[in-house]
Protein backbone atom coordinates (compact mmCIF):
# COMPACT_ATOMS: atom_id res chain seq x y z
CA UNK A 1 0.00 0.00 0.00
CA UNK A 2 1.28 3.16 -1.09
CA UNK A 3 2.01 6.46 1.46
CA UNK A 4 1.90 9.70 1.35
CA UNK A 5 1.36 12.71 3.07
CA UNK A 6 -1.99 14.89 3.22
CA UNK A 7 -1.46 18.72 3.44
CA UNK A 8 -4.16 19.91 5.60
CA UNK A 9 -5.41 22.98 3.85
CA UNK A 10 -6.69 25.22 6.81
CA UNK A 11 -7.20 28.24 4.99
CA UNK A 12 -10.42 30.86 5.01
CA UNK A 13 -10.06 32.06 1.10
CA UNK A 14 -8.91 30.61 -2.02
CA UNK A 15 -6.69 33.06 -2.60
CA UNK A 16 -4.43 32.57 0.51
CA UNK A 17 -4.28 28.58 0.23
CA UNK A 18 -3.38 28.91 -3.96
CA UNK A 19 -0.40 31.67 -2.20
CA UNK A 20 0.63 28.61 0.29
CA UNK A 21 0.56 26.19 -2.57
CA UNK A 22 2.44 28.46 -4.96
CA UNK A 23 6.12 27.09 -3.56
CA UNK A 24 4.47 23.03 -3.94
CA UNK A 25 3.28 23.60 -7.73
CA UNK A 26 6.14 21.09 -9.56
CA UNK A 27 5.79 18.54 -6.44
CA UNK A 28 1.52 18.98 -6.33
CA UNK A 29 1.24 17.21 -2.90
CA UNK A 30 -1.76 15.49 -1.63
CA UNK A 31 -4.36 18.59 0.02
CA UNK A 32 -7.30 18.32 2.21
CA UNK A 33 -10.07 20.68 1.83
CA UNK A 34 -11.94 20.70 5.26
CA UNK A 35 -14.61 22.89 6.58
CA UNK A 36 -13.29 26.32 6.77
CA UNK A 37 -12.29 26.11 3.32
CA UNK A 38 -15.30 25.07 1.91
CA UNK A 39 -17.59 26.42 3.65
CA UNK A 40 -15.48 29.75 2.56
CA UNK A 41 -15.15 29.04 -0.80
CA UNK A 42 -16.80 26.82 -2.04
CA UNK A 43 -17.24 23.57 -4.70
CA UNK A 44 -15.07 26.14 -7.29
CA UNK A 45 -11.77 25.97 -4.84
CA UNK A 46 -12.19 21.45 -5.55
CA UNK A 47 -11.88 22.09 -8.99
CA UNK A 48 -9.47 24.45 -9.37
CA UNK A 49 -6.87 22.25 -7.39
CA UNK A 50 -8.18 19.18 -8.85
CA UNK A 51 -7.32 21.19 -12.52
CA UNK A 52 -4.25 22.30 -11.36
CA UNK A 53 -3.23 18.16 -10.73
CA UNK A 54 -3.83 18.15 -6.86
CA UNK A 55 -5.33 15.17 -5.35
CA UNK A 56 -7.67 16.48 -3.27
CA UNK A 57 -9.29 14.58 0.21
CA UNK A 58 -12.68 16.52 0.94
CA UNK A 59 -13.37 16.30 4.43
CA UNK A 60 -16.60 17.25 5.53
CA UNK A 61 -17.21 14.84 7.80
CA UNK A 62 -21.02 14.20 6.88
CA UNK A 63 -23.66 13.26 9.57
CA UNK A 64 -27.28 13.12 8.87
CA UNK A 65 -30.13 10.37 7.85
CA UNK A 66 -29.07 8.27 5.27
CA UNK A 67 -30.99 9.42 2.25
CA UNK A 68 -29.50 13.39 2.81
CA UNK A 69 -26.34 12.01 3.24
CA UNK A 70 -27.36 9.59 -0.17
CA UNK A 71 -27.85 12.69 -2.10
CA UNK A 72 -24.74 15.01 -0.90
CA UNK A 73 -22.71 12.33 -1.23
CA UNK A 74 -23.81 11.76 -4.87
CA UNK A 75 -23.48 15.61 -5.17
CA UNK A 76 -19.80 15.47 -4.37
CA UNK A 77 -18.83 12.63 -6.39
CA UNK A 78 -18.90 15.20 -9.57
CA UNK A 79 -16.83 17.24 -7.84
CA UNK A 80 -14.11 14.16 -8.80
CA UNK A 81 -12.12 14.29 -5.72
CA UNK A 82 -10.18 11.41 -4.29
CA UNK A 83 -11.32 11.08 -0.83
CA UNK A 84 -13.93 12.02 0.93
CA UNK A 85 -15.82 11.34 4.66
CA UNK A 86 -18.58 11.00 7.04
CA UNK A 87 -18.55 10.09 10.84
CA UNK A 88 -19.05 6.32 11.85
CA UNK A 89 -21.07 7.38 14.29
CA UNK A 90 -24.01 7.83 11.98
CA UNK A 91 -24.49 4.46 11.75
CA UNK A 92 -23.94 1.61 9.00
CA UNK A 93 -27.28 2.49 7.13
CA UNK A 94 -26.29 6.29 5.93
CA UNK A 95 -22.74 4.43 5.22
CA UNK A 96 -24.76 2.36 2.94
CA UNK A 97 -26.60 5.19 2.01
CA UNK A 98 -23.33 7.61 1.14
CA UNK A 99 -21.55 4.79 -0.72
CA UNK A 100 -24.50 4.33 -3.17
CA UNK A 101 -24.36 7.79 -3.69
CA UNK A 102 -21.62 8.55 -4.41
CA UNK A 103 -20.98 5.46 -6.89
CA UNK A 104 -24.61 6.71 -8.61
CA UNK A 105 -22.68 10.06 -8.74
CA UNK A 106 -19.67 8.75 -10.45
CA UNK A 107 -21.73 7.71 -13.36
CA UNK A 108 -19.49 5.04 -14.00
CA UNK A 109 -16.19 6.56 -13.18
CA UNK A 110 -13.46 6.13 -10.80
CA UNK A 111 -15.44 6.47 -7.56
CA UNK A 112 -13.59 8.48 -4.77
CA UNK A 113 -11.92 6.20 -1.38
CA UNK A 114 -14.66 6.76 1.21
CA UNK A 115 -13.72 6.84 4.87
CA UNK A 116 -15.60 6.88 8.30
CA UNK A 117 -14.31 8.71 11.18
CA UNK A 118 -13.63 6.99 13.96
CA UNK A 119 -13.27 9.14 17.18
CA UNK A 120 -11.93 12.96 16.67
CA UNK A 121 -7.80 13.10 17.86
CA UNK A 122 -9.00 16.15 20.27
CA UNK A 123 -10.99 13.73 21.82
CA UNK A 124 -9.58 11.49 24.76
CA UNK A 125 -10.90 8.46 25.84
CA UNK A 126 -11.89 10.34 29.26
CA UNK A 127 -14.11 12.63 27.65
CA UNK A 128 -15.09 9.67 25.12
CA UNK A 129 -15.93 8.17 28.73
CA UNK A 130 -17.40 11.47 30.83
CA UNK A 131 -19.41 13.34 27.63
CA UNK A 132 -20.03 11.09 24.73
CA UNK A 133 -20.71 8.04 27.55
CA UNK A 134 -19.10 5.19 25.67
CA UNK A 135 -17.77 3.31 28.41
CA UNK A 136 -15.39 0.99 26.08
CA UNK A 137 -11.76 2.05 25.22
CA UNK A 138 -10.61 3.81 22.73
CA UNK A 139 -9.17 1.17 21.41
CA UNK A 140 -12.50 -1.04 21.46
CA UNK A 141 -14.17 1.58 20.54
CA UNK A 142 -12.42 2.65 17.08
CA UNK A 143 -12.43 -0.98 16.21
CA UNK A 144 -16.12 -1.08 16.28
CA UNK A 145 -16.08 1.84 14.44
CA UNK A 146 -13.91 0.25 11.71
CA UNK A 147 -15.69 -2.89 11.52
CA UNK A 148 -19.00 -1.45 11.12
CA UNK A 149 -17.47 0.93 8.28
CA UNK A 150 -15.70 -2.22 6.80
CA UNK A 151 -18.95 -4.42 6.64
CA UNK A 152 -20.43 -1.33 5.20
CA UNK A 153 -18.21 -1.45 1.80
CA UNK A 154 -16.40 1.83 3.06
CA UNK A 155 -12.39 2.03 1.81
CA UNK A 156 -11.07 2.93 5.51
CA UNK A 157 -10.95 5.22 8.75
CA UNK A 158 -10.13 7.94 10.02
CA UNK A 159 -8.18 7.43 13.16
CA UNK A 160 -5.39 8.63 15.10
CA UNK A 161 -2.10 6.89 14.28
CA UNK A 162 -2.20 5.16 17.96
CA UNK A 163 -5.25 3.35 17.10
CA UNK A 164 -3.97 2.24 13.03
CA UNK A 165 -2.80 -1.04 14.20
CA UNK A 166 -5.83 -1.87 16.27
CA UNK A 167 -7.94 -1.39 12.96
CA UNK A 168 -5.45 -3.12 10.68
CA UNK A 169 -5.97 -6.25 13.08
CA UNK A 170 -9.37 -5.68 12.96
CA UNK A 171 -10.15 -4.98 9.60
CA UNK A 172 -7.31 -6.55 7.49
CA UNK A 173 -4.13 -4.58 6.09
CA UNK A 174 -5.97 -3.26 2.66
CA UNK A 175 -8.14 -1.01 4.76
CA UNK A 176 -7.26 1.72 4.96
CA UNK A 177 -5.79 4.21 7.63
CA UNK A 178 -5.81 8.13 7.25
CA UNK A 179 -4.63 9.16 10.42
CA UNK A 180 -4.41 13.02 11.63
CA UNK A 181 -2.79 14.20 14.77
CA UNK A 182 0.50 14.09 13.35
CA UNK A 183 3.18 16.27 15.18
CA UNK A 184 7.26 16.53 14.97
CA UNK A 185 8.93 15.72 18.01
CA UNK A 186 9.60 19.38 18.50
CA UNK A 187 6.30 20.89 17.75
CA UNK A 188 3.39 21.74 20.38
CA UNK A 189 0.18 19.70 20.42
CA UNK A 190 -1.89 22.24 19.80
CA UNK A 191 -5.85 20.76 20.30
CA UNK A 192 -4.72 17.63 19.52
CA UNK A 193 -4.78 14.44 22.72
CA UNK A 194 -4.02 11.52 20.32
CA UNK A 195 -0.77 12.18 18.35
CA UNK A 196 2.64 11.30 17.25
CA UNK A 197 5.21 11.59 15.03
CA UNK A 198 5.93 10.91 11.28
CA UNK A 199 8.35 8.61 11.88
CA UNK A 200 6.55 6.55 14.75
CA UNK A 201 2.99 6.54 12.12
CA UNK A 202 4.76 4.77 9.69
CA UNK A 203 6.27 2.71 12.27
CA UNK A 204 2.88 1.72 13.00
CA UNK A 205 1.71 0.80 9.69
CA UNK A 206 -0.83 3.59 9.14
CA UNK A 207 -1.42 4.10 5.30
CA UNK A 208 -1.67 8.13 5.07
CA UNK A 209 -1.01 11.13 7.37
CA UNK A 210 -2.47 14.27 7.19
CA UNK A 211 -0.66 17.48 8.88
CA UNK A 212 -1.72 20.79 9.54
CA UNK A 213 -0.30 23.40 11.39
CA UNK A 214 3.17 21.73 11.52
CA UNK A 215 3.50 22.22 7.57
CA UNK A 216 1.25 25.30 7.16
CA UNK A 217 2.54 27.35 10.27
CA UNK A 218 5.89 26.32 9.75
CA UNK A 219 8.36 29.41 9.08
CA UNK A 220 9.71 27.05 5.67
CA UNK A 221 6.66 24.93 4.78
CA UNK A 222 8.21 23.25 1.54
CA UNK A 223 10.93 22.12 4.33
CA UNK A 224 8.21 21.10 6.95
CA UNK A 225 6.62 19.23 4.15
CA UNK A 226 9.88 17.51 3.10
CA UNK A 227 10.40 16.56 6.29
CA UNK A 228 7.27 15.10 6.36
CA UNK A 229 8.22 13.08 3.65
CA UNK A 230 11.43 11.69 4.43
CA UNK A 231 10.53 10.89 8.13
CA UNK A 232 6.99 8.98 6.99
CA UNK A 233 7.54 7.49 3.13
CA UNK A 234 11.04 7.82 2.16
Amino acid sequence: MPKDVIIALDFSTANETLEFLSPFQSLHPYVKIGMELYYAAGPEVVRQLKGAGYKVFLDLKLHDIPNTVRKAMKVLAGLGVDICNLHAAGTSAMMRAALEGLTEGCHGGRRPLLLAVTQLTSTSEEVMHQELLIPQSMGETVAHYARNAHDAGLDGVVCSPLESRWVKDACGSDFLTVTPGIRFADSPTDDQSRITTPARAREIGTDYIVVGRPITQAPDPLAAYQRCMSEFVL
